[in-house]
């Protein structure tokens, strides 16, 4: 009640702000309008507009005053930094409130692993607002480190920053009528939750909807999008490390559309996170594309808290969380000034103080049982290849000739068909998943990697064998990270020994490490953009057409294993 009386005061003009922002031209979200005017802050809150007198005034000459941006669906692990260290790379790009599904960790150390996330995300300036992981493992068809029901989710359901149910990629489990989905969409009903469902449509996009489920951000053309509008969902555009389809739907935008509309980099490697941006630059990005710049401002802001219920936030108004940023242009979107819970926080891209996180341990995530070696013995001439597609998580299935040496099918790096192995890591099983892969043009040696969506176990691409398993082995070496290997010789490794996934680094160090992994292979013949990224998501079996988990290949279409040789 105090609080509330002494908010009442200070916005009458009776107490002093503690910070004024004078001279701004304000970014009004509700009405679309520029408006001049002050803006007083007093503890984390906005107060009002106009002048009065402040503890500190900041003239910000005439700039444009923003709401801080807000990332409407964002995996925090793949950026490879635990969340305080994410922080102090996004915070400088004007973002102030995240919403995270750390399914990534959950796959590996299940409750123990969202808990740290929520843990070392206590206190931050960045506002780390989570969705409860509905998919540990995303299917049957892999091994995960943990598995997470109903029942575990729910102990989440009561904390504070714990907003709602995350991307439901079981969507043949929702379809059918799963009990275990069933009762995750019956705990959550009433809240937010998410979906996940690329090229899902007619009756069967119908039942996910009125399952309860409100957003989506796989689309990957404006008709899929406008589909999931007329039902009713939020679209998440997304412009990721490895996806890019912003600018694919940005026709679905209009008048009447914008406002169910928000963006999601859902994974970003941290060299684009430092030199890109996050939100800031899909924002930017929209703009180029033809989007008016307040549309877009809304989108990043407004729309995703009035999303998620979260009303004290994305908008410059009276009693909203004083989470700001400035710039000068809306077009080209420098973020000279950021706020966050009323503090400044960040200026001309540089942060201000660097995020403590407490002290926090994990355990050992690497339980292998080693296969002697990564050889696929030929059962015939032809088989089944993976096909990656650029900047996109589908892939395609092809059926082609293999070359095979005494009885066992090899890379064939002249042809870009590259050797692709999945070993399990969580529970020493011995699981191989082995097959072919093309479109990342390795000439020799093998790239491996612990990060590998969504169960995260050690996937490897290969032109040599024997590289391929001398890579894997150095990941399960430094307790997880990146490898490169030729000829028998590491390359170049990147560490990231938090649960295989992350490294507690200052994020340009992780930025230079990752840079000098894909300069390795890159000089082995790889020409993919992001090619650790493009990796990872070849495990994950919910994305069409073909992938490999470590149990084996992956059917997508018809969510089924099947055989990687043809007769």
């Amino acid at each position: 009640m105090q609080d509330l009386r002494e908010f009442i005061e200070a916005a009458r003009g009776e107490r002093d702000a503690d910070l004024l922002l004078r001279g701004g031209r304000v970014v009004n979200v509700f009405t679309h309008e520029i408006v001049e005017t002050a803006v007083a802050l007093r503890g984390d809150r906005i107060v009002g507009f106009g002048e009065r007198p402040a503890g500190e005034v900041i003239d910000v000459g005439g700039r444009y005053v923003c709401p801080g941006l807000i990332d409407a669906h964002v995996h925090i692990e793949i950026s490879m930094l635990p969340p305080h260290r994410f922080a102090d790379a996004v915070l400088p790009h004007g973002v102030t409130s995240v919403v995270c599904d750390p399914h990534e960790i959950a796959n590996v150390l299940g409750l123990d692993g969202v808990r740290y996330m929520l843990d070392v995300s206590e206190g931050l300036d960045l506002s780390v607002l989570v969705m409860a992981p509905s998919c540990v493992p995303t299917s049957s068809m892999e091994t995960s480190g943990a598995a997470l029901g109903a029942e575990d989710l729910i102990t989440l359901a009561e904390h504070p920053r714990v907003l709602g149910l995350a991307e439901v990629m079981n969507f043949p489990g929702v379809l059918a009528g799963s009990d275990d989905v069933l009762d995750k969409l019956h705990e959550f009903a009433g809240r937010p939750v998410d979906g996940h469902v690329p090229g899902l449509t007619g009756p069967d996009l119908q039942a996910y909807v009125g399952a309860g489920i409100s957003s989506d951000h796989e689309s990957v053309a404006a008709e899929e999008a406008r589909e999931k509008l007329r039902l009713g969902m939020t679209v998440f555009l997304r412009e990721a490390s490895n996806a890019r389809n912003l600018l694919a739907l940005l026709p679905v935008i209009d008048v009447h559309t914008a406002r169910r509309c928000a963006f999601a980099t859902d994974d970003r490697v941290p060299g684009e996170l430092l030199r890109d941006g996050s939100v800031d630059a899909l924002v930017r990005l929209a703009v180029r594309g033809g989007l008016d710049p307040v549309t877009a401002i809304t989108m990043a802001t407004l729309n995703p808290a009035e999303h998620y219920g979260l009303r004290d936030r994305g908008a410059v108004a009276p009693g909203r969380r004083a989470d700001l940023f400035v710039t000068s242009d809306l077009h080209t979107l420098p973020v000279e000034l950021v706020i966050a819970g009323g503090r400044v926080v960040a200026r001309d891209g540089r942060r201000l103080r660097d995020s403590v996180a407490s002290p926090a341990t994990l355990p050992d995530t690497f339980h292998v049982a080693w296969p002697p070696d990564l050889r696929l013995v030929a059962r015939a001439r032809r088989a089944r290849v993976i096909g990656i597609v650029e900047d996109q998580l589908l892939t395609t299935a092809h059926v082609e000739d293999v070359r095979v040496q005494d009885g066992i099918a090899v890379a064939d790096p002249d042809r870009d068909m590259l050797r692709l192995s999945v070993i399990e890591r969580h529970r020493a099983t011995g699981n191989v998943g082995m097959g072919f892969v093309r479109g990342f043009g390795l000439q020799r040696g093998a790239m491996a990697s612990s990060v590998a969506n969504d169960c995260h176990n050690i996937i490897v691409v290969a032109a040599d064998d024997d590289d391929g398993l001398a890579a894997a082995r150095a990941v399960a070496d430094m307790a997880g990270g990146i490898a490169v290997v030729e000829g028998g010789e590491l390359r170049a490794v990147l560490a990231l020994p938090l649960a295989g996934l992350m490294a507690d680094e200052a994020p340009e160090l992780v930025a230079d490490q990752l840079d000098a992994v894909t300069t390795a292979v890159r000089e082995l013949g790889c020409a993919v953009p992001a090619p650790f990224m493009a990796m990872s998501f070849l495990a994950l079996p919910v994305i069409p057409q073909l992938k490999l988990t470590d149990r084996g290949l992956v059917d997508v279409d018809t969510f089924a294993f099947t055989d990687v040789f043809v007769d």
